[in-house]
């Protein structure tokens, strides 16, 4: 018994010691909070996130309800203002006629005069359509809701990015025949539309990108895929046409990402370091959005926990704000610092371990 008491120790003390081994970055995080209690809110699961920044503070999204595709699941606001999280309330549900639909992946967009909230409606990811809700007031009153028109979704998951040509461009994809990925734009903030063809046939299978800013007028997409890794493809004309998918370095274990570039023109990801799971939730951080180093380890846990759907913003006094879905209970929310990202090589692939 003595020697069975002692293996257990040796493997639980490796456990821990492997965990703790693990390059974690936390230098550059200046805050980790949860946007909200379980007491504040009448919903047990939550999930999908969003962030963007407003006069005096920042507004966050999320999905809501008993469960995810049930529904009474509908979209939740919370404001954050001198560095407290207002009490989430929602925003938006799917209610139409004598029915009511599932809401899904908000997604926030500050033009400078009003907010704009798109989200989707309907009962799958390959049934539902998009809508948007407006608000000039800083998310204290909301528009009624508007359908988008026949084929435009809207942002999927991640948020749009404003070109230089004035053209609002955001990243989206289907699911009803395959998983195809494609880009969609608006001159005028979500009145008129138009989009691109699929960027990829059905042997790859991909979707949620994310924008990345290049010098020379280049824009860069990452996204979520089935094949394992997080897949990319470049655009030389403002996203009217893509290079093919290639796959990244990084692992993607068919979970969704999101990118930002920064004022300096570093890019950072936030994506779940990991070939299958999503109980690890990780920083990286390139210089050319090709070759990638560890930067902030956020999360890592048991294989049974969810850390999951982030999304990344950077703020007008240069900070890093990140949301994301905490076991599917809670949303967090990181504030970091990027010019304390002290990032280190992977090691094969692997996130790496702290230097002796």
């Amino acid at each position: 018994m003595r020697k069975i008491n002692t293996l257990i120790f040796i493997l639980l003390s490796n456990t821990l010691l492997s965990a703790q081994d693990l390059f974690k970055g936390e230098g550059c995080v200046l805050k980790s909070e949860f946007i909200y209690q379980p007491g504040d809110v009448r919903f047990p699961s939550c999930h999908a996130s969003t962030i963007a920044q407003i006069e005096g503070g920042f507004i966050s999204a999320w999905f809501g309800g008993t469960a995810e595709k049930n529904p009474d699941v509908g979209i939740w606001i919370s404001r954050y203002s001198d560095g407290k999280w207002s009490k989430p309330e929602e925003v938006a549900n799917g209610v139409r006629k004598d029915k009511r639909y599932p809401c899904w992946n908000p997604v926030l967009y500050n033009s400078g005069n009003e907010i704009i909230l798109f989200y989707k409606a309907g009962p799958s990811p390959s049934t539902w359509w998009g809508e948007l809700i407006t608000s000039d007031d800083n998310g204290l009153s909301w528009s009624a809701s508007k359908r988008l028109p026949e084929g435009i979704t809207g942002p999927v998951k991640n948020k749009p990015v404003l070109l230089d040509n004035g053209i609002l461009l955001c990243p989206s994809s289907t699911e009803d025949q395959g998983w195809r990925i494609h880009m969609e734009m608006t001159p005028d903030n979500g009145i008129s539309w138009k989009r691109t063809e699929a960027l990829n046939d059905r042997s790859i299978s991909a979707i949620q990108p994310s924008v990345l800013i290049h010098p020379q007028g280049k824009i860069q997409l990452l996204c979520r895929t089935r094949q394992g890794k997080v897949f990319s493809s470049w655009s030389e004309d403002n996203g009217s046409h893509w290079t093919g998918l290639k796959p990244t370095e990084l692992p993607n274990p068919n979970s969704g990402i999101d990118a930002v570039t920064l004022k300096d023109g570093r890019h950072i990801i936030v994506y779940n370091h990991l070939t299958e799971g999503r109980h690890m939730l990780n920083v990286a951080v390139s210089a050319d959005g090709i070759n990638w180093e560890a930067a902030v380890l956020l999360e890592n846990d048991e294989k049974e926990a969810e850390y999951s759907y982030p999304a990344v913003i950077q703020s007008s006094d240069g900070m890093l704000h990140i949301t994301y879905t905490w076991n599917r209970k809670l949303i967090k929310h990181i504030i970091l610092d990027p010019s304390l990202i002290k990032s280190i090589r992977f090691e094969n692939g692997d996130w790496p371990k702290v230097k002796e």
